[in-house]
Formats: structure tokens, sequence, C-alpha cells
């Protein structure tokens, strides 16, 4: 496992440096490696700047928080991905599935077309799209609160019900957009993207991530025995309502932050767990941290992708990992059914 792990990150500081250099004006991977030690405290005036402040400013300005960014959001996705299966005991369980994008699309699109959170500033999307995330899902866990316990069937039922409802007030508010530019914008959005990735973005989905995942890795055992049902966990210890609150508070804050930075990116916490369980099987100890290495260098050559495919356009990266996603994980579900019989 040491070594899976450090393969996989030694491919994602490889990814870094190669697709910060990706894009319409390509930068050589030597010169942006040059440009990234320039960068480091201990190797600062011992790297010779022969580039072009051009492509400078492209590696660190433009491209590099962008990779980084998509690192991130692509390890809370697959992390919050396998917290809501182990959550469900369902392989098909993913990070949208108590309807928190739907509710933070429905934020975000009345701030985006109608100004209703101007008065946020410059992160006002983010912020609204994040408000809309807690919203939908406080009201989600009240719903499913039953006799004072967390019922796991009436989370999803209720989820699937509140999911339907936002997104009937999203529709609303687009067809009401009052002028076609920011209807435009709020249709890229929703499709998901890391095209207004920015340094102050990275702070809080970063430090959200890392928070959650130590929980989660402190309670690796708890979430191998919840598969195994919450009577079989139960009385090997397990202290399962607790434990299922705290899934649900780590998954909806993983993916309503994610949301609120990037949009919906579907179909990485549902492929990437499938991938990982194949390649170190279903220890959450060795589950979680190489899931979440690998879902960020997905998320990042998926962007790679988005941004090359059609350029000088770009594609939302949401559609494409849908578009490719989709067909891939419909192949693994029949390779495994082949495998069973």
């Amino acid at each position: 496992m040491p070594v899976l792990l450090t393969v996989l990150a030694a491919i994602a500081a490889a990814t870094v440096l190669l697709a910060t250099g990706l894009g319409l004006v390509s930068v050589p991977p030597g010169t942006t490696a040059r440009i990234l030690l320039s960068r480091l405290p201990l190797l600062d005036g011992a790297v010779t700047a022969d580039w072009e402040v051009l492509e400078e400013n492209i590696v660190l300005g433009l491209r590099l928080p962008r990779v980084c960014l998509g690192l991130v959001v692509g390890a809370s996705l697959s992390v919050c991905g396998i917290t809501m299966q182990a959550l469900m005991r369902n392989d098909l369980a993913d990070p949208f599935l108590l309807g928190v994008s739907n509710g933070a699309a429905a934020f975000a699109t009345l701030g985006m077309l109608f100004g209703a959170f101007s008065f946020l500033g410059t992160y006002s999307v983010a912020i609204s799209a994040f408000l809309g995330a807690a919203v939908t899902i406080l009201f989600v866990y009240a719903i499913s609160r039953v006799r004072g316990r967390l019922h796991i069937t009436q989370l999803l039922l209720s989820g699937v019900a509140v999911s339907m409802m936002m997104d009937g007030v999203t529709n609303i508010i687009t067809l009401s957009a009052p002028n076609a530019l920011g209807l435009h914008n709020a249709e890229f959005w929703m499709a998901g993207s890391l095209a207004g990735a920015r340094w102050a973005y990275l702070t809080l989905p970063l430090a959200v991530l890392l928070i959650c995942m130590a929980v989660l890795m402190a309670h690796w055992r708890g979430l191998n025995l919840l598969l195994l049902g919450e009577e079989s966990a139960g009385a090997l210890g397990v202290d399962v309502r607790r434990l299922q609150k705290l899934l649900v508070l780590l998954a909806s804050l993983m993916a309503g932050v994610t949301i609120s930075v990037s949009g919906s990116i579907g179909f990485v916490g549902l492929m990437v767990p499938h991938f990982t369980r194949r390649m170190v099987g279903g220890d959450h100890r060795k589950l979680l941290p190489a899931a979440a290495l690998l879902g960020g260098i997905l998320l990042v050559w998926a962007d790679v992708a988005a941004r090359m495919v059609i350029a000088p356009e770009e594609l939302p990266v949401g559609i494409l990992t849908a578009v490719t996603g989709g067909p891939v994980f419909l192949w693994m579900l029949k390779k495994s059914d082949r495998e069973r019989r």
C-alpha cells in the first residue's frame, strides 16, 4: 500500500507539472518546473530566470491555481463519494445524492441572474452556492430524523424529493432570466467548471478536505464495520447513530464547499471509488487516501481535455466527465457482472 500511495503521489506531482503547461499557449515542462522552483523559499535566487514574463503569468496566475483546485475538488468528490457509499451501504451512492448540488444551484443562479447575493461581494457566487447547499442538507436532515434517530431510507428519499424541488426552483429562476448573458453564465457554472479558479478559492476547500480526511481516517474501522449492517456494526462496538450523523455532516460539508467553487461535476464521486476499490480493496484505511489522489489526478486531466478539445473555446469539465464517465461506469458494471458469473 505505501508503494501505491507513493506512485500516485508521484503521478500527482507530474500531473501538476505537465497540466500547468498545457493549454492554448503551451509552456514547456522544463520552463514550468523552473518557474515553480523559483518560488520555493529555499531556492530563491538559485534558479536563473530565463523565461518570459508572459509564461510566468500564465503558469502562476492562470494555470497553477486551476490545476491545484482540480486536485482538491477531485479529491473531495472522491472522498465524499466513499463517505456516502459507506453511509448508505450502497455502491451507487454519490456526493450529490442528498440534493446538495440542486440546492447550491438554486441559490447560485438566483444570485447570478438577479443579484440577490451581490452584497456578499467578489465571492458572492461561491458563498451563495454554499448557503444553498447548507440549507438543503439541513432541511433533508431534519426530515430524515425519526424519533430522534437518523433513518437512512428516509434520508435517501428525502434527498431525492428535495433535489427535485430545488431543481424546479432553479428552472423557474432560469426561465425568468432577465438577460441572455446571465443565463449563459449560470448554465456554464451549473455544468461544472474550474475556469474561475483563483488562489483565494483554494483555502476553504483544502482546509475542509484535510479536516474531513483526518476525521474519516480516524474512523476507518467504523466505516468498514458499517458496511456489514447497523446491527453487526453496533454489536462490534460502533456507535452507529453517532457515526451516521458524523458521515452526513462530513459528506455535506465536502460536497457543499466543493460545489461552491466548481459547480456540479458529476461521476467523479461515483467512478473513482469503484476504480480505487479494484486497486486496493474495500479497507477504508487504504481506500480513502488512494481515492483522494486518484480523484484529483483524473479531474485535472479531464479539465485539461475540456480546455483543449474545442480550443480556443472551452467545455465545462462537468459535461466531459458526464459524457465520458457514463459509458466507462456502465462498462465497469458489465465487467463486474461477468466476473461474478
